[in-house]
């Protein structure tokens, strides 16, 4: 596979570059050159199987030249060891509950996948690789999980102080070994930014850093696997059907997009976002404006002013924008609308859809989940269609979002094994001011050899 970035300005590079280099040196994001198709055969093939192996049917098509048929399945093997529940809720709608992995959040699907992939790549060499990250929520606590005690790989997660759950503060800062995180004062945007800026300096190239961000391609690919899993398991005989995807930095959606893109027949992806509805405003205006700084709600792992991955949205549809949010040339916008219905949801609506949904169907959703449902709900009461499956996705479990649950629902939501004893743990992070020298000086002492 070769893959181009969305900046135009860089080399083309395989698929093992793109991994390890993460964001392209034009500062765009890879892309596919040629994304591969999935046949009626293979949607007959998948049908009713084990995500495991769809994962690997899928993820080895992008993988030829890089990874064994073989390898791909190992690794799937071992990166999807939990359950992937398709809760079925009323008139032809579903929860795709992506809550169930080691950190409870859908971030572990691709974050598990990709530190394999990097193990595999990095397995004989004697290079010490650095994993720069921000996050906003869960991103963190999933990377810093799936590379834990990864051989000749060290994390550094940066995270807004103000703006993590206690208990994804948690998931990252306990864990120690090659695990190292700094708290900002700041919001995800600052992060973004910084850890882009480090990318991009050239007084770090002798450090080896990588992102395991969804700017990543190898964050992306697994994130499309599992729209073509819910398909495989709900759809009969070729019929459409529609998602609606909770969205921050947009990996998410983008996932959704590509697997539209090899041939999964979806009549309307909804991208819900919380009150940081950039991008459902360009909809309706034409207009992208960044919302500077991002707006803080409930649903905090969705709280981005500029989602990175809107460079690919716009770039799979014929447009440009630069990583500054400046677009040199519009997409159609008249093909997107027809794939895509953006919703901006209020933290109102977000509680009312929480409170709303247990007490009518006993569904329980979290913040990030509440979003996905409600942006759903509005979208069939515009366009009443009882007949087509409809798959929300819930992204996070609801145990990471003990305290609005319990005010909306007068209950505290059982915790899962995976964050079993995760409140008795020691923290351990560094403080910074969301200043790029101080970043830099950081990185500079923990990692130069």
């Amino acid at each position: 596979m070769i893959l181009y970035s969305t900046n135009k300005k860089a080399p083309k590079v395989n698929l093992a570059e793109a991994l390890i280099q993460g964001q392209a040196p034009d500062k765009g994001l890879y892309m596919p050159e040629t994304v591969p198709t999935l046949s009626p055969l293979d949607f007959e093939q998948l049908h009713g199987q084990p995500y495991p192996a769809i994962a690997a049917h899928i993820l080895g098509k992008y993988c030829r030249g890089t990874f064994s048929p073989d390898l791909v399945r190992a690794l799937s093997d071992d990166a999807y060891n939990f359950d992937v529940p398709l809760e079925p809720v009323f008139e032809n709608r579903y929860v795709m509950r992506l809550d169930q992995g080691p950190t409870a959040s859908f971030k572990d699907f691709a974050a598990r996948m990709m530190a394999r992939m990097f193990g595999a790549l990095h397995r004989d060499s004697d290079q010490q690789l650095i994993i720069l990250t921000a996050t906003s929520g869960d991103t963190g606590s999933a990377v810093a999980n799936a590379f834990y005690k990864i051989p000749n790989v060290q994390v550094l997660v940066l995270f807004p102080i103000e703006e993590v759950s206690e208990r994804q503060r948690k998931q990252m800062t306990t864990l120690g070994h090659n695990i190292s995180t700094a708290a900002l004062n700041g919001k995800f945007d600052h992060c973004q930014a910084l850890v882009k800026k480090a990318f991009a300096d050239p007084t770090l190239k002798h450090i080896h850093l990588t992102s395991a961000n969804s700017i990543n391609i190898g964050r992306l690919l697994p994130q499309s696997v599992y729209y073509i899993y819910a398909y495989s398991q709900l759809a009969k005989n070729n019929e459409p059907v529609i998602f609606s995807i909770p969205s921050g930095n947009f990996g998410n959606m983008m996932g959704a997009l590509l697997a539209k893109k090899m041939g999964l027949p979806v009549k309307k992806i909804i991208v819900a976002t919380n009150e940081n509805d950039e991008v459902p405003v360009y909809f309706k205006t034409h207009i992208y404006k960044k919302i500077e700084p991002s707006r803080v709600c409930i649903s905090n792992a969705m709280n981005v002013g500029h989602p990175s991955n809107l460079a690919r949205v716009i770039d799979l549809y014929g447009g440009h924008i630069d990583e500054n949010g400046t677009i040199h040339s519009q997409p159609d916008m008249e093909k997107m609308k027809q794939d895509i219905r953006a919703i901006g949801i209020t933290d109102d609506q977000t509680r009312k859809t929480i409170r709303e949904a247990w007490n009518t169907h006993r569904l329980l959703l979290e913040p990030h989940g509440a979003v996905g449902w409600a942006g759903l709900e509005q979208y069939c009461r515009e366009s009443p269609d009882p007949h087509t499956p409809k798959i929300s996705v819930e992204t996070a479990h609801p145990a990471k979002f003990p305290d609005e649950i319990e005010k909306l629902l007068y209950f505290t939501p059982q915790v899962p094994k995976s964050m079993d004893g995760l409140d008795q743990k020691e923290e351990s992070y560094q403080k910074l001011d969301h200043d790029y020298s101080l970043l830099h000086e950081f990185i500079i002492k923990r990692y130069e050899q």
